[in-house]
């Protein structure tokens, strides 16, 4: 799956974003449930109410969401590639153990990517889509506005994270 694949504006949309802090702080906010219920929905129409994920090929991927009518919104996929610090791939196609998926959603594949750059980091998120009109059906409902405010909300929580690391190291005389 590391090779790469060719973006097209008429199946997929990207997310680039300069995050000021370490990939490895990003890699930590990306792959841990405490860190993805500070940043992964939107604030405004939910929250993350449970995560699981098992971060290797064919680990699970599961986040459900709390909207604020109280509607419980599951998401379930499959990790389908796991470079530490580097690249995560993950598609709602599949569930856990590569197992074919039923669901009545717009399926999508992500590709996260983060490259370092300085003392930061650059961070690209993917959504590959089937089609034009599940693209078009997913910019529709809020997906693409959604992901945009999330990957907002990642940069301020990993600044954070950076933040109080650096706020801790210089407490003990970095020794963090």
């Amino acid at each position: 799956m590391s090779k790469q694949f060719t973006f097209n504006p008429k199946l997929d949309f990207a997310i680039e974003r300069f995050i000021d802090a370490p990939t490895r702080l990003v890699w930590e906010a990306l792959t841990k449930p405490e860190h993805l219920k500070e940043w992964y929905m939107p604030k405004p129409w939910g929250q993350v109410s449970r995560t699981e994920m098992d971060v290797r090929p064919g680990g699970i991927f599961s986040i459900d969401i709390a909207m604020g009518d109280g509607q419980e919104v599951p998401n379930l996929g499959c990790f389908l590639e796991v470079i530490p610090m580097a690249r995560l791939v993950w598609t709602s196609m599949l569930f856990p153990g590569y197992r074919p998926a039923v669901f009545d959603d717009i399926p999508i594949t992500a590709i996260v990517t983060m490259e370092s750059v300085g003392a930061g980091t650059r961070y690209v998120f993917t959504a590959l889509h089937r089609d034009e009109a599940d693209l078009e059906k997913n910019k529709a409902s809020g997906f693409y506005e959604g992901t945009e405010i999330a990957v907002d909300q990642l940069v301020e929580h990993v600044i954070a994270m950076n933040i109080e690391l650096a706020a801790g190291a210089s407490i003990d005389g970095g020794k963090k």
